[in-house]
């Protein structure tokens, strides 16, 4: 028989957003008749954009012609895309060589474990996003295990909190291979200034790390002077890698489509460049994203697009708005809801999992558990505004009947 990766053995319970379906489908099987709303997972619910859908339907046709057909495209992705991104997103700050296109944030996440292998040292901020760690475990990269502290030695815990107004105290941080850093932060809806960022870069720099900066929210930010990219701070193309995603802004959670930006200034401690080794890696393992999709993105860089971009960031802002705003007037203790998608709620007296369970049942409000986003996360709840108003509304009233 064929052995079991070991690795997959020490990965806690099951993925935490397939979980929280299954918890969810089993209500509704109790209760097939429960109006169940999710503000839980980060899944968008507009439909897509008619100029940008525009632009999808045109593509498809075209590969429908002898003249419009395409076959393999380039893996690191059409080279107008490539330009229009390093353009219109990044105003020069990157080059077009340098951004890789992809199938979406998460999965290059994945395909960035990959790269750096199991020997690799990583710091993550508690909480964070479950795959900087999960897909860390998988790959072997973690050392052996503290029973004390109930972690792996070569994952460091960044703990982020209202306290230090989540930012680590980077003075109390040993070093590590990787530092993995999301802004603004799912699911705490944080959003490091450029001060905080440069701390980063100063310390990655003085401690030969590579950040991985996780921007999938960028486009969120409203507030003037608050970065959007790691770029904006002098000296990060050389300690840092940018992955970003088309998913929250124009709805293509389910179409897929994403970028990295790999710096040709980022090297490893021989010397030698992270930047090839990514072009390698993508050209070994992936096909490159769709075609037809890519044309979506171009579309979506296109004055029109970025038009309807901005009126999809809004609907789901006003929808945190409306979220944050309730939930402050009801007493509880809440971060986020500005310049990001996710309001962070504390539950005083309860485990996140507990609040969580009561919300569902009684409320049949579907939200996310702190504790599944690290140590750091136990004692909230994450809410989302990625769903649709008249659902946000009708949340919100079932919220104001009985205090949790």
């Amino acid at each position: 028989m064929v052995k079991r990766n070991p690795h997959m053995a020490k990965l806690s319970g099951g993925y935490l957003f397939p979980e929280i379906a299954r918890r969810k489908k089993a209500l509704l099987e109790k209760n097939p008749s429960a109006k169940v709303i999710s503000l839980g997972i980060g899944d968008t619910t507009l439909p897509l954009t008619p100029y940008i859908c525009s632009a999808l339907l045109d593509a498809a046709k075209k590969l429908g012609t002898k003249e419009g057909y395409s076959g393999y495209g380039d893996e690191q992705g059409m080279t107008a895309l490539r330009e229009k991104i390093a353009k219109v997103l990044y105003h020069g700050s990157a080059d077009s060589d340098e951004v890789f296109i992809s199938d979406g944030a998460k999965p290059d996440l994945g395909r960035m474990q990959i790269l750096f292998g199991a020997d690799a040292t990583l710091a993550v901020q508690d909480p964070s996003y479950p795959v900087y760690v999960d897909g860390s475990v998988i790959v072997g990269a973690t050392g052996p295990y503290n029973q004390k502290k109930q972690q792996y030695a070569s994952i460091i815990y960044m703990r982020c909190t209202p306290k230090n107004r989540f930012f680590p105290d980077l003075a109390a941080q040993p070093r590590t291979d990787l530092i993995y850093f999301c802004s603004p932060n799912n699911p705490t809806g944080a959003v490091a200034t450029k001060q905080q960022l440069k701390k980063l870069v100063d310390f990655a720099k003085q401690n030969r790390s590579i950040i991985i900066f996780d921007a999938a929210y960028a486009e969120y930010i409203e507030e003037k002077g608050l970065p959007k990219s790691i770029y904006e701070i002098p000296g990060a193309k050389e300690v840092a890698i940018e992955v970003n995603s088309f998913s929250k802004t124009i709805g293509f959670t389910g179409v897929r489509l994403g970028w990295c930006v790999v710096p040709k200034q980022l090297v490893y401690e021989d010397g030698s460049s992270v930047h090839k080794d990514w072009n390698r890696i993508t050209t070994t393992i992936f096909n490159g994203a769709s075609n037809l999709v890519q044309r979506g993105g171009l579309a979506a860089l296109d004055a029109e697009g970025l038009t309807e971009m901005k009126q999809t960031v809004d609907y789901y802002k006003e929808n945190a708005r409306i979220i944050k705003t309730a939930l402050d007037a009801l007493g509880f203790e809440t971060y986020g809801g500005r310049n990001a998608p996710y309001i962070w709620v504390r539950i005083k007296g309860k485990k996140s999992w507990d609040a969580w369970s009561e919300l569902l049942e009684q409320k049949h409000i579907v939200t996310t558990p702190g504790a599944g986003f690290g140590p750091g996360g136990e004692g909230f709840l994450r809410f989302s505004s990625f769903g649709r108003r008249e659902d946000v509304l009708l949340a919100v009233e079932r919220l104001k009947r009985d205090k949790l």
